[in-house]
């Protein structure tokens, strides 16, 4: 094996021990509660913290209400819930008595609201929106519970300091919710959809910060329905029906330096990630805007070349951002040369557990094929997210209807399009093929392209794009079935709230059923039996 090779087969090995998730949300064991009571420990001592035995009560008494979040095989965070009446749980009460001295003895297999007891991250890992995490999954517990709600006693961490000042907690509530004061704890349930209703007075007399009091927060269930529900709660945290996807229309431009391109795509993730997302998609190839760093134009061989030397920093930078901001990343295609030396345009999709998946493009445009020599590639796969099975095919693919098929065929539920086109036709071929392709599987399509431009780089001349939103085409979904767009070549970042639910219905009792109606008897995709898995 030559030295290449062997940097190659490294790089390969290295991609494969990367696509392990990192980070994960999952039902706490009886056997985590030692790690609990660490991390409470860190978090809170010399205040009252969880402990081993009363970690060990919770698990026992609400086993579907205890998560922990694990990173790379550690625990750093923690949170515990139980059912509540609301007849309890919505009048003042002080943590001890509500919560049976911390051990979630007072749970009531009937109650209609979900009582947080505890949240606790560990200190090193705090910039990983671990908490934001854990308050998704009690949210998604109680929406598969049916509940009416989340509530819980806030700290205020920040009232100590500035009681002379303010006089009562409800005064400083009021600073804090006009953005006169900050308290970061206060701040960041209201973040995430809690409103307060009042104070609770001596509920933890330990809490020295908060003088004993707390922020009375609470979180209305939007889906719960009135009648009594004897559902129970699923196991699975990837039960979502409705999903927030962002789509990048990304500008090209000379750079003058790799952080300038990092801090540019780190915007647009922080912005996704401010508004919620759960995907976001950036286009095609557009990492080639770091050959604008060299100074002289290269071949378009030697461009590709280049520009395949940044896919370590580039694997190890999405990936870290995808994690820290908890959002799943569909993060364009870049160029990477195989193990045998083959160039292909692979598309690299980073989700915020922390695993990586790649999807290669199959079939290259003629001018990359003479351009850059790329090869296509041989694998079209679902892949398996936290929102279910979604698929990716980069431009050009999605003219190709097999492939979309192959993916709906598989349980995709949303199809991501990164492409790179030069002027309004190239950009008309794409679009109307994935349209096609949302209505012949009854799939979402989303769709991230470039525009700006590259003047000294091969075949990256001039760019024309409209990324956007595509729904089937019937009553349940949008008149044009358009979900959002962007305006041409400007860039700018679009998005829409997809229900899962609304294509269950199209599919099975839709105008036309497309999926429903197709001929077994006369046809089928099938796939080569070479590279089937």
């Amino acid at each position: 094996m030559t030295a290449k090779a062997r940097s190659k087969a490294k790089a390969d090995n290295g991609m494969k021990a990367a696509a392990k998730p990192k980070l994960i949300v999952r039902q706490a064991r009886i056997g985590d509660v030692e790690e609990i009571e660490n991390i409470s420990r860190r978090a809170f001592a010399p205040q009252l913290y969880n402990t081993a035995a009363a970690a060990r009560s919770q698990i026992s008494n609400f086993p579907e209400g205890q998560f922990v979040a694990e990173y790379e095989g550690k625990i750093v965070g923690h949170c515990a819930t139980f059912r509540i009446s609301g007849d309890i749980g919505l009048k003042p009460h002080t943590w001890s008595e509500i919560t049976g001295g911390g051990l979630a003895s007072r749970h009531d297999p009937e109650g209609d609201w979900l009582y947080g007891m505890e949240v606790c991250v560990d200190p090193d890992y705090r910039r990983l929106r671990i908490g934001q995490r854990l308050y998704d999954a009690r949210r998604q517990l109680c929406r598969n519970l049916k509940l009416k709600g989340i509530t819980f006693g806030g700290r205020m961490p920040g009232y100590a300091k500035r009681s002379k000042s303010v006089g009562s907690p409800q005064v400083y509530l009021e600073k804090v919710t006009s953005k006169a004061f900050r308290d970061s704890v206060i701040l960041f349930h209201l973040s995430n959809g809690f409103e307060p209703i009042g104070i609770l007075e001596g509920y933890d007399p330990y809490d020295y910060d908060s003088r004993g009091f707390a922020v009375h927060m609470v979180w209305r269930n939007p889906l719960h329905a009135e009648e009594t529900s004897s559902a129970s709660a699923s196991q699975s945290l990837s039960t979502h029906d409705t999903i927030r996807v962002a789509t990048v229309q990304w500008q090209m431009r000379a750079i003058g330096s790799k952080e300038e391109f990092s801090d540019q795509i780190e915007y647009f993730i922080d912005v996704a990630s401010d508004y919620r997302a759960d995907f976001v998609v950036l286009p095609e190839l557009f990492t080639l805007q770091l050959l604008s760093l060299d100074k002289k134009s290269h071949s378009a061989s030697e461009a590709i070349a280049r520009v395949s030397g940044y896919t370590e920093w580039y694997i190890e930078f999405m990936s870290q951002l995808a994690v820290s901001y908890n959002i799943n990343i569909i993060a364009g295609s870049h160029p990477n040369e195989t193990a045998s030396g083959e160039i292909r345009n692979t598309a690299y999709i980073f989700l915020r557990d922390g695993s990586i998946h790649t999807q290669d493009k199959i079939h290259p445009t003629p001018s990359e094929a003479y351009w850059w020599n790329i090869k296509g590639g041989d694998k079209v796969d679902a892949i398996n997210t936290d929102c279910g099975l979604i698929g990716v095919l980069i431009c050009y693919d999605a003219e190709f209807p097999e492939l979309a098929r192959r993916l709906a065929d598989q349980g995709a539920m949303i199809l991501f399009v990164p492409f790179c086109t030069d002027e309004r036709r190239s950009y008309m071929r794409v679009r109307y093929c994935s349209h096609a392709r949302a209505i012949e599987n009854q799939f979402y399509v989303v769709m991230s392209g470039v525009v700006g431009n590259l003047p000294k780089v091969e075949n990256m001349d001039i760019h024309y794009a409209e990324s956007c939103i595509l729904t089937p085409c019937d009553f349940t979904f949008s008149r044009d079935g358009v979900a959002a767009d962007t305006a041409p070549n400007t860039e700018t970042i679009a998005f829409a709230d997809l229900r899962l639910s609304d294509l269950r219905v199209a599919r099975s009792s839709g105008s036309v059923r497309n999926l429903k109606d197709r001929r077994f008897d006369l046809y089928h995709v099938a796939w080569s039996k070479q590279h089937s898995r």
